[in-house]
């Protein structure tokens, strides 16, 4: 049988379960009569055969056929054998009556026949139920001077008929509600998995607006929620690469389309050597502007799929910024912005080039996005086991959309002005990746107009 679906193997399999489980506890009744019942049986049998000699022997004057039919009637098997062999059967009929000759004679001479604790184990009858007269207790009897043997067993059939079909009927009910629940189960079971495998092939079509009416408390219940937010992950992951391709095209395409455009210019003659200067220069600025970006994907690239590869040493975190500052001195008295800092001796763990590439980001968006005259505060404290970077500008600040954006690729916040400032959108985002590398934690806090402040959060290690 070859099943294919979830729900039809795991229908199959509980059945299959309890279908052995039925045959092994079969078995196990089988054996535990075998063991324990068997002789508790033969001894019950056995006294009251003794009962029935008793009797019989104390009232010499009753008539034995009519005093066994009546215990036949009761529910019990006999037969009864005389000294010369002749046999007469009371109670229901024996299906076997075949029982050697000795063992007649034996009884009739005293010996008692122990049938029901002698009869063999057989796999598939179990030894109570067997209806043979060798599966009976054989007991002497004395009646007006006369031997006889007396065997004698419960009859089954008649004892336990109506219980037969009753136990029979709870039976085949059982087993009949057990499938159908099982079937019911299974499929208030799996149909939560069949949902869910729908929704994957919906994802690998590139359907990600996938909505699970799963609503339960399970495993299966988590497991929904989990997919559901995956979906929505992925969804953003989805618009995230389309802007990407969109931002990377237009920040590539933009510069080389300037540079055709301008190069053609030059290849006219009729132009000045003062006009076709301008346009070598605008070309040089294309053309750096295309290198930079380049060189930031790289960047990017290169840190996330290096971060086993760092050269972690100590690195003087105050020293870094102090030569930060330095370098960008010009730039920060050009737009007349007041600075000021306290950097006092600290170091950390971590790849020098790396945490510099993080001030600098840090450095220049505070100068790039603040106003004329403006102000930048950089702070560094230590704490126990962390140090704490803390860059303050009073910029023109981050909305909450912006705020939510601002670490992803190519983002740039401030669109107003995003066409004259200069940038690929791709700082933030390296910053990210390096403070994550270095197990580390980068938050802002910023409002529209009134500036932004960055806080990096360091392991010493």
């Amino acid at each position: 049988m070859k099943v294919k679906s979830l729900y039809s193997k795991f229908a199959f399999i509980t059945i299959m379960i309890m279908i052995v489980s039925g045959i092994i506890s079969f078995f196990l009744s089988n054996a535990f009569y075998q063991v324990k019942l068997k002789q508790q049986n033969d001894e019950k049998i056995t006294n009251f055969a003794f009962e029935i000699t008793d009797f019989t022997s104390k009232h010499p004057q009753i008539s034995l056929e009519d005093y066994f039919d009546h215990i036949g009637v009761i529910g019990y098997q006999l037969l009864l054998v005389n000294q010369e062999g002749d046999k007469h059967y009371f109670g229901a009929s024996f299906r076997e009556k075949e029982i050697p000759t000795v063992i007649f004679e034996k009884v009739v001479q005293g010996e008692v026949y122990h049938g029901i604790r002698q009869f063999p184990h057989k796999t598939f009858v179990t030894g109570f139920f067997a209806n043979e007269l060798k599966n009976s207790i054989g007991v002497p009897l004395e009646f007006n001077n006369k031997k006889y043997a007396l065997f004698i067993r419960p009859d089954i059939k008649l004892l336990f008929n109506e219980m037969h079909i009753l136990f029979g009927w709870l039976l085949v009910i059982s087993l009949l509600l057990s499938i159908l629940f099982v079937l019911i189960g299974t499929k208030y079971l799996v149909n939560p998995i069949s949902k869910l495998n729908k929704a994957t092939k919906e994802i690998a079509e590139g359907n990600f607006s996938i909505k699970l009416d799963i609503d339960r408390k399970d495993e299966l219940g988590h497991l929904a929620v989990s997919f559901t937010r995956m979906s929505q992950k992925l969804a953003k992951v989805d618009t995230l690469r389309k802007e990407l391709i969109t931002n990377i095209s237009h920040d590539i395409q933009s510069p080389l389309t300037n540079i055709k455009g301008y190069i053609n210019l030059l290849e006219n003659s009729d132009k000045s050597d003062q006009e076709k200067q301008k346009y070598l220069s605008v070309v040089n600025s294309e053309v750096n502007r295309l290198s930079n970006v380049t060189k930031q994907l790289l960047l990017l690239s290169s840190i996330e799929s290096k971060k086993e590869l760092m050269e972690v040493i100590t690195v003087d975190v105050s020293g870094q910024l102090k030569s930060v500052i330095h370098q960008y001195q010009w730039s920060i008295i050009d737009s007349g912005i007041m600075m000021s800092y306290s950097l006092p001796d600290v170091s950390v763990k971590g790849d020098s080039s790396l945490l510099y590439s993080v001030w600098e980001n840090l450095l220049t968006n505070a100068i790039k996005y603040n106003h004329e005259n403006g102000i930048i505060d950089i702070e560094l404290t230590e704490s126990k086991g962390q140090v704490e970077v803390v860059f303050k500008d009073s910029g023109v600040g981050l909305d909450e959309l912006e705020l939510e954006r601002i670490f992803d690729r190519f983002y740039r916040a401030d669109t107003s002005r995003g066409h004259s400032v200069e940038g690929t959108g791709l700082g933030l985002s390296i910053v990210k990746s390096i403070i994550d590398m270095h197990q580390g934690t980068i938050d802002l806090t910023s409002q529209k107009g009134q500036g932004t402040t960055f806080t990096v959060v360091l392991p010493k290690m």
